[in-house]
């Protein structure tokens, strides 16, 4: 078994398969070209801007980061923005 340093979880080296996944807030996995709705009032940095609780994202892109902003997406009035799948459900 393998272990996490810092939350402790617990898993077997059979169990990883090298994919990427990402989960919404539900727990859903994502997939590149999925709509989503956003489920939190999201401020946009450097900018007055705001995106809006229930703004629907139409056609993500996953990405690999070394942050949590793995969806890549594009809001009409706001532009092209990431955005962490905590903040997003599957629509």
């Amino acid at each position: 078994m393998l272990v996490c340093p810092e939350c402790g979880y617990e898993w077997s080296p059979e169990e990883e398969n090298g994919e990427f996944t990402v989960k919404d807030s539900n727990g859903n996995t994502l997939r590149s070209g999925d709509d989503v709705t956003v489920i939190k009032d999201l401020k946009v940095r450097g900018s007055s801007s705001v995106v809006k609780v229930g703004t629907k994202i139409k056609n993500i892109r996953l990405v690999e980061s070394v942050d949590d902003h793995n969806i890549d997406c594009k809001i009409a009035g706001v532009g092209a923005i990431k955005i962490t799948p905590k903040f997003v459900k599957k629509s």
